[in-house]
């Protein structure tokens, strides 16, 4: 690696603290299985004095999902689970349902399989009220929040089952949509294992390869690293905490859920999260332990997305990109105005984290901030530029 451009990584980053549209950052970059780089720059919490450190706790939101793609892979491997199994055989929420067509609903022609869900290809939406789809799910997850407000929380496999009863956007297979479909596949998970969704990521991945400060909360003696959330505020341009959660996150992630969110729930620090990324770039295997076989592996690393599946996947951030089992697949790196290789995966977080894994150069980025729907792709794009101009 050539340092002198790499470390133009700390101005960006550095800019934006000064400018306040972010409080504090971590960088990684691996490189051929070594730490490269490892800096931390600002506050984790400005109100505590929590400087941000190597080891700060962060929220992952959708960094979950590519460790729920591999904990789906591990039950395949143990022959517990197939992927044109159909979720019908494991959530009865997901029985005889029903597929919104010209404002009417009707049976669905064909069943989502396990498939569908790490594609995202089911035509389960996320709660939005701005379509019909996903006003459904918008008024389930409303009751959701007044049951948890009232101390009735939803399980992990409750709410699958609920997200199954809600009418699909279209026939699954027929288009792509980002949606709760990680967080069934925990509730899957969970029922073909006989343990809570937590209990098997902690025993399959997160203990085997160390990753000790990885899970669904934040315990109370680790508090001092947890990262405040920070939200912009346009009536003052300033950032203050964040004072809510949606998708079905509860308690802050400072106590344990009763729903276990396999799409957005889990805290990790980027020590913790750099063993799984080493782990999906080396065939599965990361300190001497497997997790995940080659082929399962493999199967993680390419575009499961048709054509027409494409046509919906269309957000500026993903050009260049295709998606399959959770993750986006870079497929044509013109297309994506920056620097890159073919086969690099990996996904984001709602609130500005980022994980990129490039095989071809055995190249891994992660980068955490904490702020209400991050700081844009372009900040993004800067700091994959410098670095992968610096191999």
């Amino acid at each position: 690696m050539n340092y002198d451009i790499l470390n133009k990584a700390d101005k960006v980053i550095r800019e934006r603290i000064e400018k306040d549209e972010i409080k504090g950052a971590s960088l990684c970059v691996i490189h051929k299985g070594d730490t490269v780089y490892f800096r931390s720059f600002g506050m984790a919490d400005v109100a505590r004095d929590i400087p941000m450190t190597k080891d700060s706790i962060f929220r992952c939101y959708s960094m979950t999902k590519p460790v729920t793609a591999a904990a789906v892979m591990t039950v395949v491997e143990k022959g517990l689970l197939s992927l044109s199994d159909t979720v019908d055989m494991y959530l009865p929420g997901f029985q005889d349902q029903k597929v919104l067509k010209d404002g009417e609903l009707v049976p669905v022609q064909q069943k989502v399989t396990i498939q569908h869900l790490l594609n995202m290809t089911a035509g389960v939406t996320y709660p939005d009220a701005s379509f019909p789809a996903g006003t459904y799910m918008q008024n389930m997850i409303d009751k959701y929040y007044a049951d948890l407000e009232a101390g009735k929380p939803t399980s992990t496999y409750d709410l699958a089952n609920l997200i199954g009863q809600q009418p699909l956007e279209f026939e699954p297979g027929e288009g792509w949509r980002y949606s709760f479909c990680a967080d069934v596949l925990g509730a899957v998970i969970e029922v073909v294992t006989g343990k809570t969704y937590g209990e098997y990521l902690k025993e399959t991945i997160f203990e085997p390869l160390g990753m000790v400060d990885t899970g669904f909360y934040v315990p109370e003696d680790k508090l001092d690293r947890f990262m405040e959330n920070y939200e912009f505020k346009p009536e003052t341009g300033t950032l203050e905490p964040c004072t809510w959660q949606h998708l079905g996150l509860s308690y802050m992630h400072k106590k344990k859920p009763a729903f276990e969110s396999g799409g957005a729930g889990l805290v990790s620090t980027v020590g913790d999260y750099s063993k799984f990324v080493q782990m999906m770039m080396h065939d599965g295997c990361y300190g001497g332990v497997r997790i995940l076989g080659r082929k399962s592996i493999e199967h993680m690393h390419i575009n499961q997305l048709t054509p027409q599946q494409m046509k919906m996947y269309d957000w500026e951030a993903l050009r260049g990109y295709g998606y399959g089992d959770l993750m986006r697949h870079m497929i044509d790196v013109p297309a994506s105005y920056g620097l890159g290789s073919e086969g690099e995966f990996g996904w984001d977080g709602w609130l500005g984290s980022y994980v990129a894994m490039d095989p071809a150069e055995d190249l891994a980025i992660i980068y955490v901030i904490q702020k209400c729907g991050g700081n844009g792709y372009r900040d993004v794009q800067l700091l994959r530029n410098i670095i992968y101009s610096a191999l």
